[in-house]
């Protein structure tokens, strides 16, 4: 597929099957007027691994409630902030339609189909890791991690959070980063597909731990 890299990068993944990735971008319309398999199929299985990813990321949110989880899991996988992913990196431009171009369920179709090729390109972990930079529940939540331990130590300690690289694991193509976050004489690890992924999850972890000693003490 032509501009495989650009896309590559902006998906942040890099498909090792080329034809995988056309399919991908390939829309019923178009695939009917020239030929070739769309990505209605992808976009098939890419609902239920979307489903499932979200779903097993907000479980292991702590304090999110059942009730909690069901609005916030019906409200990353509708079809607007599907589409709102996928034009946050200006992937629509590449898929391939006839006829008025790209309408919104195409669009946030595409981002179902994009989880999908990775899970079958690079396995469950790679899908995890496209979905939590495109798609977190902490967007969706209007959760700031960062923001929140900063003003936790500042408010308290005047004193500022500190990230540290820990690690790069995995390959290329789905690599996963540890970091640290410290503060208040205290530290936690978090990880993520991306450095910035792995801060926030770090920020959380620490977050928490800081406000549970700061219980105890009461």
């Amino acid at each position: 597929m032509e501009k495989a890299e650009e896309i590559g990068r902006k998906l942040g993944y890099i498909f090792r099957d080329a034809a995988l990735l056309e399919t991908c971008f390939t829309h019923s319309s178009y695939a009917n007027e020239h030929g070739g398999e769309s990505n209605e199929r992808l976009e098939f299985l890419g609902d239920a691994v979307l489903g499932f990813l979200v779903a097993d990321e907000l479980y292991r949110t702590r304090g999110v409630r059942e009730g909690e989880m069901t609005a916030l899991r019906s409200r990353l996988v509708s079809a607007k902030p599907l589409a709102e992913a996928i034009r946050a990196d200006g992937l629509e431009q590449y898929l391939r339609v006839s006829g008025s171009g790209a309408g919104e369920k195409a669009v946030s179709s595409l981002f179902e189909a994009l989880t999908a090729g990775i899970y079958l390109d690079g396995g469950l972990e790679a899908a995890r890791a496209f979905v939590r930079a495109k798609l977190s529940p902490e967007k969706a939540a209007g959760a700031n991690y960062k923001g929140e331990l900063q003003e936790y130590l500042q408010a308290r300690l005047h004193e500022t959070a500190r990230y540290v690289l820990v690690s790069q694991e995995g390959e290329a193509h789905a690599p996963r980063f540890t970091v640290r976050a410290e503060g208040a004489g205290e530290q936690a690890l978090g990880t993520g597909g991306s450095v910035r992924a792995a801060e926030k999850d770090a920020a959380r972890s620490l977050l928490e731990l800081l406000k549970e000693r700061g219980e105890e003490r009461h």
